[in-house]
């Protein structure tokens, strides 16, 4: 089997498209994207439900053909290469797809005989996650709260030791305390020396990447570091507040030197004309100019998208 080497990336897409057909109806999911993600980095794809992220994750675990491109996962292509690529990956789907009527430990198991493994021989690899459910080893896995068959879905995908991690929106439906647990366990993969590629539809997720594609109706808008899509980002935001959010929102729409107004948390984001010099905001209304984060660069890459 050939492989093809590269000194930097684990995972290389290369003007992949993939359409779908319905009745007379073609849906493009994902339109000639292209990325590397580099050995050892956590990388993540942003984006909204639909943006084409499970998708390309079915492709790159080899479960889906596409229609033209090229890609590679640990040096081998992922359609000529598929039975090395699956003995070297470890992939958490979006679902909780293991197997509801064994238990924890039933399924550990089984997961690892698989891949002609044993618990014991990887168990330093997966400590730190399992000792956490592994009180309730013996409780069937469709018993479990959401955030422990998580870390059950994750200790299975990680029972081989894989070199490529693939993790389709692992934090969906999950609480605030184990999402930010989950992350912190990626860190610890991660200085395994473990490639991690992450979907997630959270904003504030992204700023827990390396370096992170955000991806929108199956195009790729904008590919860096989250210091840098940020930092880089040139318009003038400012957030605003007033008495009665909705009818300021109708207003703010309304002002000649706002390009675009948005719900956000507590408050509107006003995103203000770069030709504008003077901004005159209404009485009662609290403004003040503030630092774009993700979400703000994000909904301006998909609204220049979509015009």
């Amino acid at each position: 089997m050939e492989k093809y080497h590269s000194e930097q990336a684990s995972i290389v897409v290369s003007s992949v498209s993939k359409s779908y057909t319905s009745g007379k109806t073609v849906v493009k999911a994902l339109d000639n994207i292209s990325f590397e993600v580099e050995k050892g980095s956590l990388f993540g794809l942003i984006g909204p439900d639909g943006a084409g992220k499970t998708t390309l994750f079915r492709i790159l675990t080899s479960l889906l053909l596409f229609d033209k491109g090229k890609a590679l996962v640990d040096g081998f292509d992922v359609i000529s290469g598929y039975k090395e690529i699956r003995k070297r990956i470890g992939y958490m789907p979006g679902r909780f797809s293991l197997y509801a009527d064994l238990t924890v430990q039933e399924n550990l198991n089984f997961f690892a005989s698989i891949f002609e493994t044993t618990i014991d021989e990887n168990y330093d690899l997966i400590k730190g996650i399992y000792a956490q459910i592994e009180p309730f080893k013996n409780r069937r896995a469709g018993k479990l709260s959401g955030g422990m068959k998580q870390k059950l879905a994750l200790s299975c995908a990680l029972i081989h030791r894989p070199s490529v991690l693939f993790l389709d929106e692992p934090t969906t439906g999950v609480d605030a305390v184990s999402r930010k647990e989950f992350w912190d366990m990626l860190k610890g993969l991660k200085n395994e020396g473990i490639t991690i590629l992450v979907s997630t539809p959270y904003m504030d997720e992204a700023n827990l990447c390396d370096k992170v594609a955000l991806i929108q109706s199956g195009s790729i808008l904008n590919i860096d570091t989250p210091h840098n899509i940020t930092h880089t980002f040139s318009k003038t935001i400012y957030r605003i507040k007033g008495r009665d959010m909705q009818a300021l929102l109708l207003q703010a729409r309304q002002w000649d030197f706002a390009e675009q107004v948005y719900p956000f948390g507590e408050y509107h984001h006003a995103v203000i004309r770069q030709q504008s010099t003077e901004l005159h905001f209404p009485e009662g209304v609290e403004a003040s100019r503030i630092h774009p984060g993700i979400e703000d660069v994000f909904i301006d890459l998909m609204r220049n998208h979509d015009q």
